[in-house]
């Protein structure tokens, strides 16, 4: 494991191949097993411990084991050599968070069915054992350390535990271990008592729904404003997540506004919760998010720039003035955050994603993972959205994915991105860790170990569509509030960056001020670079999925490889599946009552 050796720290990670492990773990109980009776259905079969662990380090049946090839499969065998690391310093707190989480309980039911000689409290201190001196946990590990000489062990159950060590939400847990131990408070900022950024400011806020019509694109937008009387401070866009609306984060919205910000929060037509019903409507399920979204909402929100514009200077306006379009920050959710991003500065790069969506495993794909894959049915190497009247980004559990392949490098503007530890839509490894290391500019990570996707929605969405799924659990209510009260003082504080209070307000861009609105539910961490055992952790996670590699500079491709890839899509649609997006967006849609908005 030639990845582990190249650092200090010690690493949880998983491993796909084995490589033999006797006698690595001591000293060894009395009464380890020896023996073991391998059940495979109604057959059991006593082997030798040491013969088969060289059988699964070499593949090689020895003479005693050549009699059972019906049991020792290469589906057997592969189950057998998944092992763990887990860093000694760190294993109570794993183990606790482990099984605390559904997905651990889950697995110390699923180790008792596999040893079912066993019981989980002698399973639980087996474990415990082991992490406290080792670093390597594996079945053969397991049952050196098991005071018991002979045990069964069910290759059935086996293999199913094999097959949940791959899921995204258990290498969370392990991440989220590695993650609390490593980004622990480390600036000693001391934060002003006459004021805090979370409070209400003191402007009378208004709200005003405007329509705009874009008649290039035959596009109609709708928006929400939110100004005070007294105007001031950059212009704040906001774009929602995908199944989502322009009211997603309503209170954030006003928060900014009573501190004079003008707020716009945009709503794109084809990627709201109407377009999902629309698209419901027919069960299309392969076209719930058309490829056009990615380039259409990216185009909303410069639109909308030009028209705010345009407002500014208008005599007749009551909005004269209040719209400081040269100055924006943009605030985007979800596949919000995606348009953020792009409008920042990061290249989207269908080749790379429609490469990376060929080879994905249906298994161990997120939602997320599978909406990104829509982007391949556009006929574009690279394209570029930058609009450079954006100068700050705020991005909440963003879909990035490899929508972007290494293309984050060029944004040169301070970027602020939210990570919730317990998001089913966005994992954070693919879709916000390797993403932040990526970012070269000023940056900022959040990390909210307890919260989910929609922790960050406004309260009265507890209800909506999302709030009700069982199939993504949400946390929603009350126990977000600290996510809530955090993200405004934090968003005011890195928004007031690019103005003249940027001093009185950089305090609460600190450790200290994150970490005050910790909770028994929700605790957070903030870090501006990755320790590097996560970023290593990270990659060896993902290093069996296709490499990010892209130039620096687009490579824009020939009209006649962009007609080919067009009019070949029309006959063969992109080699990926979508049994994920039909469970989640089905069940979804159960919730869902299929009225909306005659305007979208």
């Amino acid at each position: 494991m030639k990845l582990l050796s190249q650092f200090s720290g010690k690493l949880i990670a998983f491993s796909l191949t084995f490589s033999g492990f006797s006698g690595l773990f001591s000293p060894i109980p009395a009464l380890a097993a020896e023996t073991l009776t391998l059940r495979l259905g109604m057959v059991e079969q006593d082997i030798n411990i040491q013969e088969l662990e060289q059988y699964v380090e070499t593949g090689k049946l020895s003479p005693n084991l050549q009699s059972y090839p019906t049991i020792l499969t290469a589906a057997i065998r592969q189950g057998l050599e998944k092992h763990l690391y887990v860093d000694s310093q760190i294993a109570q707190q794993f183990l606790e968070n482990l099984f605390n989480e559904q997905e651990g309980k889950n697995l110390l039911s699923q180790l008792n069915q596999a040893l079912p000689e066993s019981n989980p409290t002698r399973i639980k201190a087996t474990l415990s054992l082991i992490l406290q001196t080792n670093d390597k946990v594996n079945i053969f590990s397991f049952l050196k350390a098991y005071p018991q000489k002979k045990l069964t062990l069910d290759l059935l159950a086996l293999t199913s535990i094999a097959k949940q060590l791959n899921q995204n939400r258990f290498k969370n847990i392990l991440l989220t271990s590695l993650l609390e131990h490593s980004l622990s408070a480390s600036d000693s900022v001391k934060l002003p008592n006459q004021f805090s950024p979370d409070q209400r400011g003191k402007n009378l806020v208004f709200k005003q729904t405007q329509f705009f019509y874009d008649s290039i694109r035959n596009r109609a937008v709708k928006t929400d404003i939110y100004y005070s009387v007294d105007s001031r401070g950059p212009l704040v866009i906001m774009s929602h997540g995908f199944a989502a609306d322009r009211r997603f984060l309503r209170y954030l919205a006003f928060h900014l506004a009573s501190y004079g910000l003008t707020v716009v929060s945009v709503e794109h037509r084809g990627s709201n919760i109407n377009a999902l019903l629309t698209a419901a409507q027919g069960w299309q399920i392969n076209n719930l998010l058309p490829a056009s979204e990615f380039i259409e909402r990216p185009k909303d929100i410069s639109f909308i720039l030009n028209e705010l514009t345009a407002l500014n200077k208008d005599n007749n306006s009551e909005f004269r003035g209040k719209f400081n379009t040269q100055k924006v920050t943009i605030i985007g959710h979800s596949f919000g955050g995606y348009t953020a991003l792009a409008l920042a500065g990061a290249r989207l790069e269908p080749s790379h994603t429609r490469r990376v969506c060929q080879s994905l495993t249906p298994l161990e794909r997120s939602p997320a993972d599978w909406l990104q894959c829509a982007v391949t049915k556009l006929a574009y190497k690279q394209m570029s959205f930058r609009d450079y009247r954006i100068d700050r980004a705020i991005v909440l559990n963003p879909v990035i994915g490899s929508l972007f392949a290494s293309n984050l490098a060029s944004i040169t503007i301070p970027v602020l991105m939210l990570s919730s530890t317990e998001d089913g839509i966005t994992p954070i490894i693919e879709h916000q860790l390797q993403p932040f290391e990526n970012l070269s500019g000023e940056k900022y990570l959040i990390l909210a170990h307890g919260a989910t996707h929609m922790s960050a929605t406004d309260i009265i969405y507890l209800n909506s569509t999302m709030g009700q799924s069982t199939l993504v659990p949400e946390v929603m209510d009350e126990k977000a509030n600290p996510l809530r009260e955090m993200i405004k003082g934090v968003s005011l504080a890195f928004i007031e960056q690019s103005t003249s209070f940027s001093d009185q307000y950089q305090p609460y861009l600190s450790s200290n001020y994150i970490e005050s609105f910790n909770s028994k539910a929700i605790n957070f961490r903030l870090t501006k670079k990755l320790p590097t055992t996560v970023t290593a952790l990270a990659n060896f996670l993902t290093v069996n999925k296709t490499p990010i590699k892209s130039d620096t500079s687009p490579k824009p491709s020939s009209w006649l490889e962009e007609s080919w890839i067009a009019i070949n899509s029309l006959f063969t649609p992109p080699n990926f599946r979508t049994e994920s997006l039909s469970s989640v967006f089905g069940e979804l849609l159960d919730y869902t009552d299929r009225t909306f908005d005659p305007w979208s």
